[in-house]
């Protein structure tokens, strides 16, 4: 039996026409509706980082949603990796600098 109330962690690399079309507001506004915790960026390679934490099946949940994208967005690829939960992020927000974390 699973434990849907488990913390869980998550990096999130999205590929695709994702800058400039709302990408960011959209994968925040969705998460902060989950109850998600962590972080989304424009990377300088065109991608997009989501750093994400919460129950394992609503980051799952959410990824479902990322891949659909706002409507301007064109998604070609999101890939994840689970991590360890950090417990650090107090909400969900827009970071608009890349640098090593």
């Amino acid at each position: 039996m699973t434990q849907p109330l488990q913390r869980s962690a998550a990096e999130i690399l999205v590929d695709g026409d994702v800058h400039g079309v709302g990408y960011r507001n959209f994968a925040q506004r969705k998460a902060l509706q989950l109850g998600l915790r962590g972080y989304v960026m424009n990377l300088k390679d065109g991608r997009v980082r989501v750093r994400v934490e919460g129950p394992r099946d609503t980051i799952e949940g959410f990824v479902r949603d990322l891949e659909k994208g706002p409507p301007l967005a064109r998604v070609e690829k999101v890939s994840m990796t689970w991590l360890p939960p950090s417990g650090r992020f107090a909400s969900f927000g827009i970071r608009f600098a890349e640098f090593d974390a």
